[in-house]
Formats: structure tokens, C-alpha cells, sequence
């Protein structure tokens, strides 16, 4: 049996220019997408309980998109007033143009890293006379909070929103060849949708070393898994096993 259909648990890519759909062409595939998670925002009421501030930080420091969207929100539905001196510190240069869906862009200010935290970080730590905010989901991952702990920066964590699983129930009847997570959080949705899921002839592709452990811990076998030296991205493995598998039949 060769490789027929693939479902990716992230949302559709926006257009057609996708490397999705240089792969299904390739390969005569039907390639689905369907988010496993949904992020839902923490009411007002819950995030008093946490004690946190937001006019006694000087700074903000956000590593997404949502983190901005909800940030904006919680201060909105507690009618706080960000003041025009806050300082934002943003994980990259897109990421920093989406405030100006919030803010008065060129009136602020406002630093970017270049993607990755630790170049974000030599900024912060520049700026240690800050307080910061740091807005999160209820899952996230400890080394954030750990390298500006250990660069001693002065920061308070607000979790503003968190990640659940989406419904799937539509899905109940449909199979793949291939399921495609790139989060842990996705691995725990497949379950708690379908407690009974039985992996059979499914494979099981994973992005990151975390969602790899997922998959493992969960008692599933981890078929293709990326990033790679020969393969960096996940189209590129998923394309590499493809054309193994239907060539040979092999795992």
C-alpha cells in the first residue's frame, strides 16, 4: 500500500505556495490540515487570582502573536491604560509590526530579536533596570523564565491564555496514512478525542525532540521525525519517507 493521505495538525497554509503543496503534487497525495489545539484566553476574574500587576512593569516581552493579542485583551477587559512610556521586547521584527494592530508603532519603543530568545535576551539584558511581563500559555517552556532568571532580570510571568485540545469528532471515520504533530499538545488532543486510538498501519511523523518524546511516551511508534541533518524541515522528511516507503514498503 503506498502513501495516499496525510493529515497535518496545524492550520491550512495561506496560499497555494506552500511546500504541502509541492509534496502532495509530487507525490499524488491528499494532504489535509486541521489544528489539533485551540487557544482559549484566561477570563479577567482567573487572572486576578495570580497577583499580577501589569502597571508595575516598565516592559513586555512577547514571543508570539498571541501573547500580544491577549495581553491587549486582559488589560482591555480590566480597563487598564497601558501607558505610552512601556517598553516592548519582541522575539522578532514580525512579530513587533503585529502591535501596531494595538499601538501607535513609531511612537513607542520598541526592540526585536531576530527568532530565537537568546538574541532577544542580550536586549533585556541591557535593559535590566526594567521590570518585565512576560505573557504566556498555561503550558510553555521553562527555559524562558529560566535564562532571564539567570541573567538576573527583574520579570513577573503572566499566563493569559491556554492551550486545549480542539474538537475532532468529525474525524471519528477518517483515516491516514500519515498523522503530522508538531507540539506535544497535539498528541494529547488525539487522545483525549479518541481515547481508543490505535496506531495500526497509521505512521507517525513528529517535529522537535519534545513532541518525539510524546509520541514515544504515549506507546506510539515514531516513524518520521525532523528536523534532520538530511532533512531540516518536515515536508523534507515526510518526502524522503514517502519516497522510500512507496518505493519499497519498508518503515
Amino acid at each position: 500500500m503506498k502513501i495516499k493521505k496525510i493529515l497535518v495538525s496545524q492550520p491550512k497554509p495561506e496560499n497555494d505556495k506552500s511546500p504541502y503543496s509541492d509534496l502532495a503534487e509530487k507525490h499524488k497525495l491528499t494532504i489535509d490540515f486541521r489544528r489539533f489545539i485551540e487557544v482559549k484566553g484566561i477570563p479577567a476574574q482567573e487572572f486576578r487570582q495570580e497577583k499580577v500587576n501589569i502597571l508595575d512593569h516598565s516592559a513586555v516581552i512577547f514571543t508570539s502573536r498571541t501573547a500580544i493579542d491577549h495581553f491587549f485583551r486582559i488589560a482591555e477587559e480590566m480597563r487598564i491604560t497601558v501607558p505610552d512610556d512601556m517598553k516592548y521586547f519582541c522575539i522578532s521584527e514580525a512579530t513587533a509590526y503585529y502591535l501596531q494592530k494595538y499601538i501607535v508603532y513609531r511612537k513607542r519603543k520598541i526592540s526585536y530579536g531576530n527568532g530565537k530568545f537568546d538574541d532577544l535576551l542580550k536586549l533585556i539584558v541591557k535593559n535590566n533596570k526594567e521590570k518585565f511581563l512576560i505573557p504566556l500559555s498555561d503550558i510553555h517552556k521553562a527555559e524562558i523564565p529560566n535564562k532571564l532568571k539567570k541573567n538576573k532580570i527583574k520579570f513577573s510571568k503572566a499566563i493569559l491564555y491556554r492551550t486545549v485540545a480542539a474538537d475532532l469528532s468529525d474525524l471519528s471515520d477518517v483515516n491516514y496514512d500519515i498523522l503530522v504533530f508538531f507540539s506535544p499538545s497535539g498528541i494529547a488532543s488525539l487522545f483525549e478525542n479518541f481515547p481508543d486510538f490505535k496506531q495500526n498501519d497509521t505512521k507517525i511523523a513528529a517535529f522537535g525532540p519534545s513532541t518525539s518524546k510524546a509520541v514515544t511516551e504515549a506507546g506510539l511508534e515514531l516513524n518520521i521525525k525532523a528536523p534532520q541533518p538530511k532533512a531540516p524541515s518536515m515536508t523534507m522528511a515526510l518526502d524522503n519517507f514517502i519516497k522510500d516507503y512507496n518505493k519499497n514498503g519498508s518503515k
